[in-house]
């Protein structure tokens, strides 16, 4: 009988070693799975005077990038007042967003003759344009902390 015990208390240990094992793999995946995990943005573009052309939405992951090339960028048609873009499987991070009220369609922001914007346009955080863009620094936000930003544009 004494051998017995014996035999139980350590399947009691080697069952208390495998759930602690079990515990701390759980803890891995569940970990691992917040970390990589895809979030979504949702940009709405506010202050749409009339419905030409279509909104252009550009997402940019670095100051080496922004305005240059877009990591992620939608083209929507204008159905009101606001549009609404989703962007899907974004990785954490910074990134800062753009949108372009492009009435003619023709894929750019065009400007006047002394380089002045003709076409509406805005940046996420609604940063500043005079005398040129804003810094990425100005209109950068977080992800996932960030879930949804409102861009109007001007």
């Amino acid at each position: 009988m004494e051998k017995l015990r014996g035999d139980n208390h350590l399947y009691r240990k080697n069952n208390n070693t495998m759930n602690k094992k079990l515990t701390l793999i759980a803890a891995v995946l569940f970990t691992a799975t917040f970390a990589f995990a895809q979030n979504t943005l949702e940009v709405t573009v506010k202050n749409i005077k009339n419905k030409t052309g279509s909104i252009r939405v550009a997402l940019f992951d670095s100051e080496d990038h922004f305005l240059k090339t877009a990591l992620k960028g939608e083209v929507v048609k204008i159905t009101g007042e606001t549009v609404t873009v989703v962007f899907k499987d974004l990785p954490a991070g910074t990134y800062a967003a753009s949108a372009v009220h492009d009435e003619n369609e023709n894929g750019k922001l065009d400007r006047g003759d002394m380089g002045i914007p003709v076409e509406k346009y805005g940046f996420s955080r609604n940063a500043a344009s005079t005398f040129g863009p804003p810094q990425f620094s100005d209109a950068s936000f977080a992800v996932p902390d960030t879930k949804s930003i409102s861009i109007t544009v001007q």
